[in-house]
């Protein structure tokens, strides 16, 4: 955004120095041939005197050597006609052209050369004016001069030289304007889109620290700061509550267990023994969900910094833990871990998820199929899959299988909470990455998370 606006800007100023220099310098060059054409007009009059003073041979000898010492001095050619164009007198080449011959015709009707083309550096290299010779109306000829413009054009130059290094000195100071004023305007701006970015990663301590720039700007500072404290506020009130409603239910939930364990030998056989064991199953799943939501508040809540950590070695570790386990329970687990993954993320974030996948995996997956973990580097980051040959999920159940407390309803008997799927979602987002899941074809589940490069 500061670059397009300092495009803009930069645009904007070119234009107005351009706009104040380029009258500017043509004004300077259009006085600059009016002066020319002053100066070389009073020498024209002062000819035309002479030239009409002529009555003997010494007036016309006298006229010739004005003539050739102006010549000389000047590098001007200057040329007498009469009124049929006769030279009468000449110092120089004699003009020729369409602008000569018109300046000429326009002298002998008694008119002398009001304007002269203007001179620029490229040119003309000489001009012509005429004078008409004579009193009042009565013209006995005219007195036409060439007049070389070198000076001129240099004087044009030079200040149209100057011109431009103003131009360039005023456009380079108000590009340094510009520029800190774009810097002004957006730099609260650029600290509003850092701190959203890090709230937008769940960070919500974070605080515009920049007090500058528009009073609008700084206002709205002021507002984003008061959002991220109350919406830090209400995650934090939510999350405390969580923690200390799982904790606090532990405590009566372990007395409930302990008296339903204490009756049990007064219980006799038949329909109440039943009933006692199913509160019991029902106590402990209560207690199980109990520490999944404690666990989801304690990581939800979890500041730890993230780090470099070594996804092949943690995959290794957590197939070799779970190995006895799906072997006990009739399964079949392999692995292909590529060597040297490395990835950002919290501490021992990559093994948390990894079993959370493969606890799910020894729960639903039938005896005698087969599990499958595969851990290779991709594109910014590294990969885990964990897919298995069991019966799946519906496509249209796919969806739901990352919310909390998702159960299908065939897995209701099954045990556990439903929050271990969320629980490892909410870890990879928390490191930066992600966690999808997906049909295994002809059948079965792959779940796959994703961490970024480190």
């Amino acid at each position: 955004m500061r670059r397009r606006l300092l495009a803009v800007l930069t645009a904007l100023i070119g234009t107005a120095v351009l706009l104040l220099s380029l009258p500017l310098a043509d004004s300077y060059a259009r006085g600059r041939t009016e002066h020319l054409l002053l100066q070389r007009r009073a020498d024209g009059v002062r000819f035309a005197d002479l030239a009409n003073r002529i009555r003997t041979d010494a007036d016309r000898r006298e006229l010739d050597a004005e003539l050739t010492r102006y010549a000389q001095l000047y590098g001007a050619a200057v040329t007498v006609v009469d009124t049929a164009g006769h030279t009468v007198g000449q110092a120089g080449p004699a003009p020729g052209g369409a602008a000569a011959l018109d300046a000429q015709s326009r002298a002998l009707t008694g008119r002398s050369t009001e304007a002269l083309p203007t001179v620029r550096p490229w040119g003309p290299d000489t001009v012509v004016l005429a004078e008409p010779v004579g009193q009042d109306e009565r013209v006995g000829g005219a007195v036409l001069l060439t007049v070389p413009t070198d000076a001129a054009r240099h004087d044009v130059l030079v200040r149209w030289v100057l011109i431009a290094a103003g131009a360039v000195t005023a456009f380079g100071a108000a590009a340094l304007v510009a520029a800190g004023i774009a810097r002004w305007l957006l730099r609260p701006v650029d600290d509003l889109d850092r701190a959203v970015a890090t709230v937008a990663g769940g960070r919500f301590e974070v605080r515009v620290a920049a007090d500058t720039g528009p009073p609008e700007l700084r206002r709205l500072r002021r507002h984003f700061d008061g959002m991220a404290r109350a919406v830090a506020d209400a995650l934090r009130r939510q999350r405390d509550f969580v923690a200390d409603a799982s904790h606090q239910l532990r405590n009566p939930l372990a007395t409930l267990v302990l008296q339903l364990e204490n009756t049990e030998p007064h219980v006799r056989p038949g329909p109440g023994r039943q009933a006692h064991a199913l509160a019991l199953d029902e106590a402990d799943r209560l207690a199980e969900l109990l520490d999944g939501l404690l666990a989801l508040a304690r990581m939800e809540s979890a500041t730890a910094p993230l780090g470099e950590c070594d996804v092949s070695s943690a995959v290794t570790d957590r197939v070799a833990a779970w190995a006895p386990v799906f072997e006990a329970g009739g399964l079949e687990l392999t692995a292909e871990v590529a060597p040297g993954l490395r990835a950002l993320a919290l501490p021992d974030a990559a093994g948390r998820i990894l079993d959370a996948l493969l606890d799910n995996a020894s729960k639903f997956v039938p005896v005698g199929e087969r599990v499958r973990v595969l851990a290779e580097a991709a594109e910014g980051g590294a990969v885990v899959r964990v897919a298995d040959t069991g019966p799946g999920v519906p496509s249209d159940q796919l969806p739901f299988l990352l919310r909390r407390f998702a159960r299908a309803p065939e897995h209701q008997n099954i045990p556990g909470t439903g929050l271990g799927l969320a629980i490892a979602d909410e870890l990879a987002r928390a490191c930066g990455g992600s966690l999808t899941v997906a049909g295994t074809s002809p059948h079965g589940l792959t779940v796959e998370f994703r961490l970024p490069v480190a």
